[in-house]
């Protein structure tokens, strides 16, 4: 097999070089010619056909088959044929070492810039689409798409559409939307001031409406403290009607309270004549100073001896109040809500206000309207406790509340009356939604139920998008990188509760109590009872499940709780529920380990043992002290201290009283300690004794109610 492969190249060799010589100058195409006419040799069959002009132009792997340079030479002098350049040899470099390795530093987390969710657009009704794609910054084509897909046509940017269309394309490229109305063209009527009574805890804001109405919901409250926003109709002895907003007054309530401002006409701000200026006080004053709404002042309980009115009307000026005895325009009223004095000035107040508000509304035309707290009714299911702002509520319209929605099957007024319709600045309770909504979400009268499904489904998106993207920032942020980490323990937590209101409230509360040793985890929340299914979620992930204002749970699931060793925790009094669960906190907080002094002593003498054998061990030194403060130990650490610096710090090996070895002394003995390694002792020194104790957080409770723990 050696000799023929020779041979064959060889014979390459030899046929290439005649056929150069007699194809001089004729080109590649007389060469291939001339092969084909070649068919002795096997070694030759593959330069036939269009395989010779492969095999010429790549004439470099041809080279290593013969060493001639005469070939190559007459190769380059062809005409029509160009050689390959010889590239230039580059020499590598022997690396005799090993690269270094770098140590790995993983790159740092940016946070992205905040997302479009964070922008809130206004859109009105019958707006454009060039004016919406100006809002949101995107192109006519691709809010034209979006418009197609919610069903509507538009053929011109200049075409008008609705505002549920609106809002639609604008959640869906990312961006908030509040609603504007606009009353131009409409029939304007007067409509009855909305009142929001506010102030600190226990200062008589519900004693205070029980005596305009002549009712007594104070006394039927638990605790004697208001914990829901309460609307009532009040007629006025003068034949005009206001509506009152109750609001309460604990610290745990302050959403409530923004609500209530952020709905009202005037704020009557209730202070104890006896009490003063107190931090919900001054609470509701930033509330109604945000929401641009005038004040009127009542300085409650003028009856009691303690009464100082005009300490609180100092008071009140020193927080920038202008009162209209010191020039201002805030009214102030002197009132007891026991002896009924000073309504009739407060009623004249508050008419006066008003009348120079010239509060008028839209009657005609789809109603508007606020919801200022929900709740789950076991027979008539979810309800809605709204304030219409302008328009008429009829019963049978399709709403958009929040997130829900849903067809109202009944409106039924404070008194729990059933009524067809509903006017401006009327309390009403709606019932026929397909889902609890929030407390604080616009009503939104839709046109019919398949634009009532899609506008709460997008909310849905939106929201749940919105959710996600909150959970993701909290976590970057939550990643600790300083160098040390503390322990810290998570307390999850149910949250059931009578209204949706009260449930935002509690929740808000429980999570205030966050700590740097506890993370209080809301699992879950809901309005009605406990039922089963939140005993088999607190089993799942730990949890112990707080009630507030709900009917105890029946024996079989209370069983169960306590068959899953379930805390169930149920209070209709915010103070005591938060007590309970500040107690709880700081019993399941680990604590942090801190070295504190048990004991101090001074040397007074000091005996050495020497000559001992080498059983017992080398020379010791004792040190015979005198305890002065608290007490000495034998398993603790000694500290020994030198004109107030520290000598040395070693355990205690021997303690003796005399002549007895003991496990502790206490204050004003003699004894005598030995310090592990330790021989530098002299006389006036003073020895410490060290402990380590683990420091609970503290739960601290405010005269106002606030409440915190304090690590």
């Amino acid at each position: 097999m050696a000799w023929r492969i020779i041979r064959n190249k060889c014979l390459c060799k030899s046929l290439l070089e005649g056929l150069l010589h007699s194809n001089k100058g004729r080109g590649l195409q007389s060469i291939s010619n001339s092969l084909k006419q070649v068919s002795d040799f096997s070694t030759v069959a593959a330069f036939k056909d269009a395989a010779a002009v492969r095999f010429w132009s790549n004439l470099g792997t041809f080279r290593n088959f013969h060493a001639s340079l005469d070939l190559l030479a007459r190769w380059e002098e062809a005409p029509g044929l160009r050689a390959p350049k010889k590239e230039k040899r580059v020499r590598k470099e022997n690396r005799t070492q090993a690269p270094v390795e770098a140590p790995y530093v993983p790159p740092k987390k940016k946070l992205t810039a905040k997302p479009s969710s964070d922008k809130t657009i206004d859109i009105f009704e019958g707006m454009t689409i060039l004016e919406l794609a100006k809002r949101t910054g995107a192109t006519f084509g691709s809010l034209q798409e979006i418009v197609l897909n919610v069903g509507e046509k538009v053929d011109s940017e200049f075409d008008p559409i609705s505002i549920d269309v609106a809002e639609l394309v604008a959640m869906e490229v990312g961006f908030n939307v509040r609603r504007l109305h606009s009353d131009e063209g409409a029939l304007l009527k007067p409509r009855p001031a909305v009142v929001t009574v506010m102030g600190h805890v226990d200062h008589g804001k519900t004693s205070l409406l029980d005596a305009l109405r002549e009712t007594s919901v104070a006394a039927k409250e638990a605790g004697g403290i208001t914990q829901h926003l309460g609307a009532f109709v009040v007629g006025m002895p003068s034949g005009a009607s206001i509506t009152f907003l109750d609001t309460p007054g604990h610290a745990a309530f302050s959403a409530m309270r923004a609500r209530g401002a952020a709905v009202t006409d005037i704020v009557v701000l209730v202070v104890a004549a006896d009490d003063g200026m107190m931090p919900q006080t001054l609470e509701a004053m930033s509330h109604a100073k945000a929401a641009n709404v005038p004040i009127v002042v009542a300085i409650n309980k003028c009856d009691k001896p303690a009464a100082n009115p005009e300490r609180v009307r100092i008071q009140l000026g020193s927080e920038g109040l202008l009162l209209e005895d010191l020039g201002g325009d805030v009214q102030v009223v002197e009132v007891s809500a026991i002896t009924k004095s000073g309504l009739d000035k407060l009623e004249e107040a508050l008419l006066l206000q008003a009348e120079m508000m010239d509060l008028k509304a839209r009657v005609d035309g789809p109603a508007q309207a606020y919801v200022v707290e929900a709740r789950l009714d076991r027979g008539r299911g979810p309800l809605a406790t709204a304030i219409v702002k302008s328009g008429t509520l009829l019963s049978g319209q399709y709403i958009v509340v929040g997130a829900e929605w849903g067809r109202i099957r009944a409106i039924r007024n404070m008194v729990g009356t059933v009524t067809e319709s509903a006017g401006p600045a009327t309390p009403v309770e709606l019932e026929g939604l397909r889902g609890l909504p929030m407390a604080g979400d616009d009503v939104v009268v839709v046109d019919s139920e398949e634009r009532a499904r899609m506008l709460s489904n997008g909310r849905k998106k939106k929201l749940e998008k919105d959710r996600l993207h909150k959970a993701r920032e909290e976590r970057i942020e939550s990643l600790d990188t300083s160098e040390e980490a503390f322990e810290r323990v998570e307390l999850p937590i149910i949250v059931k509760a009578d209204v949706q209101g009260t449930v935002q409230a509690v929740t808000d509360a429980l999570r205030s109590l966050n700590s740097s040793q506890v993370h209080v985890n809301i699992v879950h929340v809901g309005v009605g009872p406990i039922s089963q299914s939140d005993v088999d979620l607190a089993q799942a992930c730990g949890a112990c499940i707080v009630g507030f204002n709900v009917r105890s749970p029946p024996s079989t699931i209370t069983l169960a709780a306590n068959n899953g060793n379930i805390r169930i925790c149920q209070h209709q009094v915010i103070y005591h529920l938060l007590e309970e669960m500040g107690n709880l906190i700081v019993d399941r907080a680990p604590g942090t380990c801190e070295t504190q002094v048990a004991g101090e002593g001074e040397i007074l003498d000091i005996f050495e043992l020497k000559g001992r054998s080498k059983s017992k061990g080398p020379d010791v030194k004792i040190a015979g002290c005198k305890v002065l403060d608290g007490r000495f130990t034998k398993s603790s650490t000694m500290r020994l201290l030198r004109s107030g610096e520290v000598v040395f710090e070693g355990s205690c090996v021997s303690l003796k009283r005399a002549t007895q070895d003991v496990e502790a002394v206490g204050k004003g003995t003699d004894c005598g300690l030995v310090i592990e390694d330790c021989n530098d002792f002299q006389i006036g020194d003073v020895i410490q004794c060290l402990e380590q104790v683990k420091r609970k957080p503290k739960f601290v409770s405010s005269e106002s109610g606030a409440v915190q723990i304090i690590c």
